[in-house]
């Protein structure tokens, strides 16, 4: 039986609006809130050993809201005036909303997608004409600058901000028959600090939490996001109703997204007849 979890994320402001406080209702199970690592913005020579000239770039393609926080604290720092002409790509409406704790909000120069990878691509190619400086957090999923280079944009990838562990005082896994992870920063927070022989049930987020946690030779039960479990807290219920159910689950294993690779390749290609017709009409003049 499944009779504590523990959740690898900050404890919600208000627990009854938390999709885990359904779960530890429906099934009975304790829910503990523990973050197991950290995010802090890279120091002012952190980023100038990366030898980045923010003023070279029209555009900045942002995907957290730390590494938003790290930029206007490097541009602060370093004494750069962000133009008013600089456009800002997000991922989410919520990091784009975000920027109005630095800049005033103009539609014109901030654009947001839904969140999925496909949105936030397709958004870029829109601008592509810009030249992006990409800010990343150190370690970061591998796929965004893979697929920009793939499609040959003009763009620079930058740290801003990196992950570190917390404190594990207190922390013991043996306490808790699932943890849920994730990010591969939480993947190596616990192999670092803990027996993995001793290790729970591991739940992932995220490919590269899942690819992370296999890797590491940790026992991963439930993942998410899939069709069935697009949420962590969806993956933990599919899971806990099984075991209730007395049935064998079998280990998670990495599945290949076709559909982003489609994607990746069907702009590669459209990119390709447009560039094609541009150097074609310029021919011809």
């Amino acid at each position: 039986m499944v009779k504590r979890v523990l959740i690898s994320q900050p404890r919600p402001a208000v627990i009854e609006k938390s999709p885990f406080f359904e779960l530890s209702t429906k099934h009975n199970v304790e829910v503990d809130y523990k973050p197991l690592i950290k995010v802090v913005g890279v120091s002012l020579k952190e980023f100038r050993a990366q030898r980045i000239e923010i003023l070279d770039h029209t555009a900045v393609i942002f995907t957290s809201r730390n590494t938003v926080d790290s930029f206007f604290k490097i541009c602060e720092e370093a004494r750069i005036t962000v133009p008013e002409s600089m456009k800002y790509i997000c991922n989410t409406e919520a990091v784009a909303l975000y920027l109005q704790k630095y800049i005033v909000y103009r539609k014109r120069k901030i654009s947001f997608a839904d969140g999925s990878f496909t949105s936030l691509m397709e958004l870029i190619i829109k601008h592509k004409s810009e030249h992006f400086l990409l800010a990343l957090s150190e370690p970061h999923k591998p796929e965004l600058p893979d697929a920009l280079e793939k499609l040959k944009m003009n763009f620079s990838p930058v740290i801003l901000a990196k992950t570190i562990a917390a404190d594990m005082e207190g922390v013991d896994p043996s306490a808790y028959d699932v943890m849920a992870l994730y990010s591969p920063s939480d993947i190596k927070s616990v192999v670092e600090n803990f027996d993995i022989e001793k290790l729970p049930v591991i739940s992932t987020f995220g490919e590269a939490t899942l690819r992370a946690a296999l890797e590491s030779g940790l026992k991963v039960k439930a993942s998410a996001p899939s069709p069935e479990a697009p949420s962590m807290a969806k993956a933990l219920d599919i899971y806990i109703s099984k075991v209730k159910r007395g049935e064998d689950v079998a280990e998670v294993e990495v599945k290949v997204d076709e559909q982003k690779e489609e994607f990746i390749r069907a702009q590669q290609s459209k990119l390709m007849k447009k560039s094609r017709s541009r150097a074609t009409s310029a021919e011809k003049r």
